[in-house]
C-alpha cells in the first residue's frame, strides 16, 4: 500500500457569491411595457383619408367602444364650412379586435405584477395574443374601407364617375405601431423574467 499520497488541505467555508442583479428577473420591464401599449390605446390609432386627405381620426378606446370618428378636415375643403368637428353620422359598431387587445393587455399587465411562474407565463401568451389583436384591427379596418361604395348602384352618369374617382383609405398612426411593439416587448420580457428565474 502506498503510503506516500500528497497530503489532504481543508479550505476555508467560502460563501457562494452574491447573486448578480437582473432587471430582467424583476417585474419592472415588463409591467412598464403592458403599461404603455394600455396608455397609448388614448391616442389616436387610426385616420380615414379621402384621396390622400386626412379626413377623420379615432383613438384605440373610441375604436373599441364604438365611438364617433372625430372630422379632422372637412371633405370639401376649408371655404365650404371645413370646420373641425364631431360627426354624428360616422359612429361604428365596438370593434372585435380592438376589444381583445385591450382586454389582453390588461388581463397581461395584472399577470406580470405576479411572481408565480405560470402567471409570468400566461402574462407572455396575453402580450403576443395582444399584438396579434392589434394586427387584426389593422386588417379589419383595412377590409372595411376597401368595401365598395353602396352609393355606387343607385346613382350614374357624371356622379358614379366621381364616386369611382374617390379613394378612401384608413392609415394607421405611428401610436398604433408602438402599441404593437410594447406588447410584444413586454411578452419578450415576461420570457427574460422566466430565464432569469431558472438561474
Amino acid at each position: 500500500m502506498d503510503t506516500n499520497q500528497p497530503p489532504v488541505y481543508s479550505t476555508p467555508n467560502i460563501p457562494p457569491p452574491p447573486p448578480r442583479y437582473n432587471v430582467f428577473g424583476t417585474k419592472i420591464p415588463s409591467g412598464v411595457a403592458f403599461a404603455i401599449g394600455i396608455l397609448l390605446f388614448l391616442l389616436p390609432f387610426a385616420e380615414v383619408k379621402c384621396n390622400g386627405n386626412s379626413f377623420a381620426k379615432n383613438t384605440g378606446l373610441g375604436i373599441a367602444t364604438g365611438k364617433e370618428w372625430k372630422e379632422s378636415k372637412s371633405l370639401f375643403g376649408e371655404g365650404l364650412g371645413g370646420t373641425t368637428t364631431t360627426t354624428n353620422n360616422q359612429r361604428n359598431d365596438p370593434n372585435f379586435y380592438a376589444i381583445i387587445g385591450l382586454a389582453l393587455g390588461v388581463i397581461g399587465l395584472g399577470l406580470s405584477m405576479t411572481n408565480a411562474r405560470t402567471a409570468i407565463g400566461s402574462a407572455l401568451v396575453s402580450g403576443i395574443l395582444s399584438a396579434g389583436a392589434l394586427i387584426g384591427l389593422m386588417i379589419d379596418l383595412k377590409q372595411q374601407a376597401k368595401d365598395p361604395n353602396p352609393m355606387k348602384d343607385n346613382v350614374g352618369g357624371e356622379l358614379n364617375n366621381t364616386l369611382n374617382d374617390i379613394k378612401v383609405t384608413i392609415e394607421f398612426t405611428p401610436w398604433y405601431y408602438i402599441a404593437v411593439v410594447s406588447f410584444l416587448a413586454a411578452a419578450f420580457f415576461c420570457y427574460k423574467r422566466i430565464e432569469a428565474a431558472k438561474r
